[in-house]
């Protein structure tokens, strides 16, 4: 009796280990099959291991809001002779009504038109341009600008500048950065807020080029207009390439000043030299001196103007 009670004993030990095993292997978790414990100290009880915790996603920043107004509610404009549309409607006299800035004449639909609309363009809109001024003068002209609060003041200015007599009476290139720095602190005392478009100087070498081909210009241009660039407008001699290079050179660097300062202002924006880039032809000068836009150019200004301001 006491073989068969021993015997009996291991098997039902044999038997409970087998099952045990079986219940391992079955078993989704538990046993082996589940997560490995982590080894406990003597006299305290086995921990699971701990899964790592994630790292948080950071927010998304938002992105910058832009402080540009791409629509404006007011208009001041500063500059010259081209600001002024002179030779645009009558001989050597300002055409202010077609100015491409400020003008109220539909078929040129100038900035402050595309901008006011016609019930506001003559309340909201300021043409503080004069004929022949250069670049000294535009801190004066930008204290102007500033005493009527505008929402936007439109910048062209420095052809004259270059349209001296002879190139030795351009204006130094480090005047001419003083006087548009000097012009913008001007503004930013008295109207902090508002924001400024500034044109790129036109390229006085391609005007030359195109209103050399008329024979009326080249008459009229013997008068005197621009002699630093249109003096002995039908000599292609070696000497004269070499003095409208020059000039040229000046209206570069002069463009390159009007930039860099700009993008020193978050409330500034330069054309991007769009200006200068464009071609205008016959059709767009004056049939008066060949030299200053007509009717027409002073629109594709308007044109040029808008586009860039209205960008988001």
């Amino acid at each position: 009796m006491r073989g068969r009670s021993r015997f009996l004993t291991a098997f039902r030990t044999t038997t409970a280990a087998a099952t045990a095993a079986l219940l391992c292997v079955g078993a989704l978790s538990g046993c082996t099959a589940g997560a490995p414990e982590t080894a406990a100290p003597s006299g305290k009880a086995a921990r699971p291991a701990q899964k790592p915790t994630p790292t948080p996603t950071p927010p998304p920043k938002p992105s910058p809001t832009s402080l540009w107004d791409v629509s404006p509610g007011s208009v001041a404009a500063v500059g010259d002779s081209v600001t002024r549309a002179f030779d645009a409607c009558a001989i050597l006299a300002d055409c202010p009504e077609v100015s491409w800035a400020t003008g109220t004449d539909r078929a040129v639909n100038s900035l402050a038109l595309r901008l006011l609309g016609p019930e506001k363009v003559a309340a909201r809109s300021w043409n503080l341009a004069r004929t022949g001024a250069r670049m000294a003068e535009l801190p004066e002209q930008m204290a102007g600008a500033a005493a009527e609060k505008p929402e936007l003041v439109t910048v062209m200015m420095g052809a004259n500048d270059a349209c001296r007599a002879t190139p030795e009476l351009m204006t130094p290139v480090a005047d001419f950065r003083f006087s548009f720095e000097t012009a913008l602190a001007r503004l930013r005392a008295d109207a902090p807020k508002a924001q400024v478009y500034v044109s790129s100087l036109p390229d006085l070498k391609r005007l030359w080029s195109t209103g050399r081909l008329s024979p009326a210009g080249l008459e009229v241009w013997k008068l005197g207009i621009c002699g630093s660039m249109l003096a002995d407008a039908e000599d292609l001699g070696p000497a004269a390439e070499r003095r409208r290079d020059r000039v040229r050179e000046r209206v570069v660097a002069y463009n390159e000043v009007l930039e860099e300062v700009c993008a020193e202002d978050e409330l500034c924006r330069y054309d991007g030299g769009a200006v200068f880039g464009f071609r205008f032809d016959g059709g767009q000068l004056s049939p008066w001196d060949w030299f200053h836009p007509s009717r027409d150019g002073q629109a594709r200004l308007a044109e040029l103007a808008y586009r860039r301001i209205t960008e988001g």
